[in-house]
């Protein structure tokens, strides 16, 4: 039996340093993560971030191989982000795939954090040759596979989405745990029961003045 091809990947791009072990087939074996969480209302700076990252990043790398049920003699390829990111967290994970790679004597490659999210929708929606709308903290681009490389075929020229939504969670003093996105809708959400609720009861008053 073909033995799969196994790699280790290390993402730390901006506020979340996070390892996963995949398989060439993109079967996950394990993916432990760490955010770091600011307070409510602040955003993430790139050397408090980095700290966060090398203060959590072995302990990640422990959990990721114990998860996987795996050695290191066992992966093929050690992979990491190299960009687009914030620099600073960016660096805690090269500096740690350059350390390993020569104590497990294993290949290094580099990754394109754009093109990481487009293969990994590919790979979870089977599409072979897809127009993607990509939207992420830092890109909200209309993206293509044309001549032998991703080309941009359209993109915002204000503000990406998500770096809108970050902002708009700081000014209403969100928590980004688990994520800006996810806690404006919650809001959101509270905010049109709360409406529904009152104009229920509005509507069952004017019923019992009518009946009456």
């Amino acid at each position: 039996m073909k033995k799969k091809m196994i790699a280790i990947g290390f993402e730390g791009s901006a506020n979340k340093i996070g390892i996963g072990v995949v398989t060439l087939d993109g079967t996950i074996l394990s993916n432990p993560r760490h955010t770091y969480i600011t307070p409510p209302g602040q955003g993430f700076l790139p050397r408090e971030t980095a700290q966060h990252h090398l203060q959590h990043v072995l302990p990640l790398v422990k959990s990721a191989l114990k998860t996987a049920e795996i050695t290191p003699e066992e992966i093929d390829c050690i992979c990491y982000t190299k960009g687009p990111g914030m620099g600073a967290p960016l660096q805690v994970s090269a500096i740690v795939v350059r350390v390993l790679s020569l104590l497990w004597k294993k290949p290094i490659v580099a990754v394109n954090h754009c093109v990481a999210h487009i293969e990994m929708g590919r790979i979870v929606t089977g599409a072979d040759d897809p127009v993607v709308l990509y939207v992420s903290g830092g890109n909200t681009q209309v993206i293509a596979y044309s001549e032998g490389r991703y080309r941009i075929f359209g993109e915002t020229i204000d503000i990406a989405v998500g770096n809108c939504l970050d902002r708009f969670a700081r000014v209403l003093t969100l928590s980004n745990d688990p994520s800006p996105g996810y806690n404006i809708e919650q809001v959101d959400n509270a905010v049109h029961a709360s409406y529904f609720r009152v104009i229920s009861a509005i509507l069952d008053l004017y019923v019992l003045l009518k009946l009456d």
